[in-house]
C-alpha cells in the first residue's frame, strides 16, 4: 500500500482598511471604481521563501478555520481583527509552497488546503473586551514575518508572490463590487440544548439549558469573537440568556432583551417577532456594529421565511433551511447584510459551529 498522502488545513484572510473619501471626489468616476482606489490591503513578507503573501497559518489542535484565520491575521500582522465575508478556499501541493506559480493539479501528494475570508481592524478596547472569549495572539516571531506592507490593489497583484495569492486577490475584488465594504454582521444565535420539556417541572421560560448545552455555549464563544458582536441581543427566556451570558460577562458587554422573540411572543404575532428582528438589522447597518441575537427554533423558523427574500442569490436563499429545526441547538449563523434601494440585502451566510471535546 501507498503511503496516505496528507492535507494540512490552514487559514488566513485579506485585511483591509479604506482611506477617507477627498473632500472633493471627481463626480465622473464610478463609485465602485473610487472605493477600490481607496482600499488597502495587508500582506506580509516570509523570509524563509523571501515571499510577499496573506497573512495566513496552520490550524492549532481543536481550533476551527475560522478561529485560525482571525489568529494568524492577528499574530503575523499585530493587527487585532474582526472577519467579514468568505472569500473562498485554495488547494496546492505542500512542495510548492514557495513557488511561484502553483498550479498543479496533483491531489495525490500531501497539499495544504487554505480558507480565506475578508477583514477589518478593530480598536484596542474591543480587542481587549475579546481576549478572554477567543483566546491569547502571539506575534509571529521575526524569523517567520520581518516585515508587513499596506497597498492599493493594484499595487497588491504586482507584489504578491504566488498565482493562488493572485487567485483570491481576484474574488476579494469580486466581493467589493456585491458591496462586501458595506456590509454588516447579523448573527442568529440558536440557544443551547435546553433541558427536556417533557422532565423539567418548572415553566417554559425558566427552562435552563444542560451540562453539555452549556459545553457547547462556551466552545461557541470563541467563533462569536471572530466576528466581534458588540450589540448582544437575546429572547428574555432562560434558556437564550444562559447561551450569550458567559460570552456577554466575558466582554463585558450587556445583554439587550427582546419581549418580541419570546416563543410565545412569536406564537401570537410572528410579524412583531419580524419586525423585532428588522430592527436589529437596521440597527447594524446605522451603526456598523455586528449584532447578534439569540432566539427559539420556531422563531428562527419564521425569521428564515422572511430572511430567503433578501438573499441575494438562489445559493444562499438554500442555507436557511426550510424545514424543523432549521439549525442545530448552540450553533450560529452569520448574514453579511448590505443597504440597497429595495431594503437589506443578504450577499454572505456562514454557518458557525463550536468544537466541543
Amino acid at each position: 500500500m501507498g503511503k496516505m498522502r496528507r492535507i494540512v488545513e490552514a487559514a488566513g484572510g485579506i485585511l483591509y482598511r479604506i482611506a477617507p473619501e477627498e473632500a472633493q471626489s471627481d463626480p465622473h468616476t464610478d463609485a465602485a471604481d473610487d472605493l477600490l482606489d481607496r482600499i488597502e490591503v495587508c500582506i506580509v513578507h516570509r523570509p524563509k521563501y523571501d515571499d510577499w503573501s496573506w497573512p495566513k497559518g496552520k490550524l492549532e489542535l481543536n481550533e476551527s478555520h475560522r478561529h485560525a484565520a482571525v489568529r494568524e491575521m492577528s499574530e503575523e500582522t499585530g493587527v487585532s481583527v474582526e472577519l467579514g465575508p468568505y472569500l473562498g478556499e485554495i488547494e496546492y501541493p505542500l512542495a510548492e509552497e514557495g513557488s511561484k506559480t502553483r498550479r498543479s493539479k496533483d491531489r495525490t501528494v500531501d497539499t495544504k488546503h487554505i480558507l480565506y475570508w475578508m477583514a477589518t481592524p478593530i480598536d484596542a478596547v474591543e480587542a481587549e473586551q475579546l481576549i478572554d472569549a477567543f483566546g491569547p495572539v502571539h506575534r509571529a516571531d521575526i524569523g517567520e514575518i520581518d516585515d508587513i506592507i499596506w497597498v492599493t490593489v493594484t499595487e497588491a497583484r504586482k507584489i504578491l508572490s504566488h498565482s493562488t495569492d493572485k487567485d483570491v486577490l481576484a474574488l476579494f475584488v469580486d466581493r467589493l463590487q456585491e458591496g462586501a465594504a458595506d456590509a454588516q454582521n447579523v448573527i442568529i444565535v440558536r440557544h443551547a440544548k435546553a433541558e427536556a420539556r417533557k422532565t423539567w417541572n418548572g415553566t417554559d421560560e425558566n427552562r435552563p439549558i444542560t451540562p453539555r448545552g452549556a459545553a457547547a455555549a462556551y466552545a461557541l464563544n470563541r467563533e462569536l469573537a471572530c466576528y466581534n458582536p458588540t450589540r448582544l441581543a437575546t429572547s428574555p427566556w432562560m434558556r437564550c440568556q444562559e447561551t450569550l451570558h458567559v460570552f456577554s460577562w466575558q466582554t463585558n458587554r450587556p445583554m439587550t432583551h427582546l419581549d418580541a422573540l419570546t416563543e410565545d411572543a412569536f406564537a401570537e404575532n410572528p410579524n412583531r417577532a419580524w419586525d423585532c428582528f428588522l430592527e436589529e438589522i437596521d440597527y447594524a447597518l446605522e451603526h456598523r456594529e455586528t449584532v447578534a441575537v439569540c432566539m427559539h427554533r420556531p422563531v428562527i423558523g419564521g425569521i428564515f421565511d422572511h430572511l430567503r427574500e433578501l438573499c441575494a442569490s438562489k445559493s444562499l436563499t438554500k442555507r436557511l433551511i426550510a424545514k424543523s429545526p432549521y439549525m442545530p441547538t448552540g450553533t450560529a449563523v452569520s448574514l453579511f447584510v448590505v443597504s440597497s434601494p429595495e431594503g437589506p440585502r443578504i450577499i454572505d451566510i456562514q454557518k458557525v459551529s463550536p468544537l466541543v471535546y
